[in-house]
């Protein structure tokens, strides 16, 4: 009786101070996250509700690496059914009776299967880790302690269940495999020497569990609890809509993110939730062409600042015991810059905005506005950009593109493109009634290349009987470019012209060639007043093949594969319409390669790099090119004016250009529906 009280109270003890430690340590991160600007989270349950079910419970996300995703769904529902086991094996410890389970032999089957099912897969991680070498997994001994954690946890589940059984005199039991074959180890020992074993695996399975209770939020296994909450409370606005800067608070005396506490606290929680899986790293094309940008490690750099500057703030200890886990002091965190001092400006001036590393996270984190909100920061507050992108937004500003060409050379492509094919295209002003407006954006007016699809577009729009009309020298950059490399001012300055101009004209549905103008117009511009419905052309070329206002008549034989833009694909899932109009076509072969899709890689335009040259690494047009030309394609294919220029930039530094061309969905469907020449 002694014993057992005494049992009793050390359990308390012990539990009650692993206890009192986890509520530490994480309600002092939770301080440091209401550091944060708060933010207002739109209470949209059921959509809420749906997504974290999916993530959560289907590990949807984890299963785009199928083999990963395996493993991490057997460690997950094997952690949720050994609770009932942990419990069960508590209560035998302290009152010698376990849970009253209905058909006990097959609740202790199904343990055991689970004990044997998470070895294998800790095993296999264990493989993936060190033997396989991804290079996406960190190595060490601190990625690896959950290893040992959950190896020796499920190791005293055997050898106290083992030592029970001799215990007991129980005999061998398919219903009991692992803990049998311990118990036929230690077959013959005394009573008591079994029970000292039993208490002894029983001790390890408590010790383990709370040591790893403790452990959790002091390390990347954090996600495990704030995982959920992040998938949660995602935002559930469409897909890379930036937040927007209130630019007229008279208050304000910085804009963009220039400290820590300048992020919401939903962007802290982000930095809680990361996992630390390298798989955004893995897809990014900053990173994966030698650029420095990682954006696994720009969110645990935001992390560990945040933890760092919290306690020094807050004067609230992160570390419980600190002799244990509190790392060496890297300095007064209060005086550290974030930009400079924790995320470099060529880190930020990297991205791409392709957001893949958002599409693979398993957790719901968001890089890119965290980048772009540092971006505004430089831009906005410290006049800090690089000097090709200044030019180009300066460009913007004076004639409304980013070369600087005259505004009133918008309209000069109707005569140049092609002076023998030269077509009447009217303004709003003299076709008042149109149904569409087609908005060329700076591309497919001024660029030559560009021309090309929007001539292409034209025609196809004229065969299909549309009624449409341009605004000509009226038409404005679009704001995509001065948003993404930071300049809310001139990007809201332009939205405002935009939407005046479409109101005067009382636009109704517009029509753009460039996914960037499409994702703007789209799912930006209405929060500042746009109501008109927006197409991108690949949507209605689709419609109108269906429909058959456009005919595809004339073969066009050519193994043909499409990339997505990121654009168009991953921010607004348009995958199969343009895929659609390729099938419709006679003669043409279409064929996928790996990274296509929402896992496609971007072009290396997006996020205003379509106007800076790279320096470091490989050019990402140049790598995207090459995975491009694995599936020996005669002609590839986009529907953005970006992409097709960065790809057919990268066929003639491969040296390739003479066999494989690069052509808009456009132009390959117009080439069909009109006989025209593919040169």
């Amino acid at each position: 009786m002694t014993g057992t009280l005494i049992q009793f109270l050390l359990f308390l003890a012990v539990t009650g101070l692993a206890l009192y430690g986890f509520g530490r340590v994480v309600y002092h991160r939770y301080l440091y996250i209401q550091l944060g600007k708060s933010v207002d989270l739109k209470k949209e349950a059921k959509i809420r509700l749906k997504g974290f079910a999916v993530q959560v419970f289907g590990q949807t996300k984890l299963l785009k690496d199928k083999k990963s995703g395996i493993m991490h769904i057997v460690i997950f529902y094997g952690f949720i059914i050994l609770q009932l086991g942990a419990l069960d094996l508590i209560l035998k410890g302290l009152i010698d009776r376990g849970l009253p389970v209905p058909g006990y032999d097959y609740f202790t089957l199904m343990q055991e299967v689970t004990v044997g099912l998470i070895v294998l897969a800790m095993g296999y991680a264990t493989y993936r880790r060190y033997i396989e070498k991804l290079k996406r997994l960190k190595r060490g001994w601190k990625p690896s302690i959950v290893v040992f954690f959950i190896m020796f946890l499920m190791l005293s589940v055997v050898i106290s269940g083992g030592f029970e059984r001799v215990r007991e005199g129980l005999p061998a039991s398919g219903f009991a495999p692992l803990t049998s074959v311990w118990a036929a180890l230690f077959d013959g020992i005394s009573t008591s020497a079994a029970t000292v074993g039993f208490y002894a695996g029983w001790w390890m399975h408590l010790l383990i569990l709370l040591s790893f209770l403790i452990y959790v939020p002091q390390s990347k296994h954090f996600h495990i609890i704030t995982a959920p909450i992040n998938i949660l409370l995602r935002r559930t606005e469409p897909t890379g809509k930036l937040a927007s800067l209130n630019l007229e608070d008279e208050d304000a005396e910085t804009f963009g993110v220039g400290k820590i506490e300048d992020f919401t606290q939903k962007q802290m929680l982000d930095f809680y939730s990361c996992v630390e899986c390298g798989r955004c790293t893995s897809v990014c094309p900053a990173n994966t062409t030698g650029k420095l940008l990682s954006p696994m490690h720009l969110i645990t750099k935001l992390r560990d600042h945040l933890t760092e500057k919290g306690a020094a703030i807050t004067s609230k200890s992160p570390w419980v015991p600190a002799m244990v886990f509190a790392p060496e002091s890297q300095g007064n965190a209060l005086e550290v810059e974030l930009i400079g001092g924790v995320i470099t400006e060529e880190e930020l001036w990297a991205c791409t905005t392709c957001r893949n590393c958002e599409d693979q996270c398993p957790v719901a984190n968001e890089h890119v506005d965290k980048i772009i909100d540092m971006r505004r920061h430089l831009v906005l507050t410290q006049g800090s950009m690089p000097h090709d992108g200044q030019r180009a937004l300066q460009n913007i500003e004076r004639q409304g593109n980013p070369w600087g060409i005259s505004r009133n050379d918008r309209v000069k492509w109707v005569k140049e493109v092609d002076p023998e094919d030269v077509l009447e295209v009217r303004t709003v002003k003299e076709n008042p009634t149109f149904e569409y407006l087609f908005f060329l954006g700076s591309m497919g007016a001024y660029d030559n290349r560009s021309r090309k699809i929007t001539h292409a577009f034209v025609k196809l729009m004229k065969e299909a009987g549309i009624s449409f009309a341009i605004l000509g020298n009226e038409e404005k950059n679009s704001g995509d470019t001065p948003r993404r490399m930071g300049n809310e001012f001139l990007f809201q300055q332009l939205c405002a012209d935009n939407i005046a101009t479409f109101q005067k004209y009382k636009v109704g549905k517009i029509v753009t060639t460039c996914p960037h103008t499409y994702h703007t117009f789209k799912n930006e511009y209405p929060e500042f007043g746009l109501t008109a419905e927006v197409y991108h052309h690949t949507e209605l070329l689709d419609l109108w093949v269906k429909e058959g206002r456009l005919t595809p008549q004339y073969e066009v034989n050519e193994r043909i594969t499409y990339h997505d833009s990121c654009y168009l694909g991953r921010y607004n899932e348009v995958y199969e319409e343009p895929r659609n109009v390729l099938r419709a076509i006679p003669g043409v072969e279409l064929v996928e390669q790996a990274r296509s899709r929402e896992n496609s890689m971007c072009c290396g335009a997006g996020g205003g790099m379509m106007w800076m040259e790279e320096t470091a690494g490989t050019r990402v047009n140049v790598a995207r090119t090459e995975q491009l030309l694995s599936v020996k394609p005669t002609v590839i294919t986009s529907a953005c004016p970006y992409c097709l220029t960065m790809v057919e930039d990268g066929t003639k530094l491969k040296e390739v250009e003479e066999q494989v061309k690069a052509r808009d969905i456009a132009e390959i469907l117009a080439q069909s529906v009109f006989g025209l020449s593919k040169n």
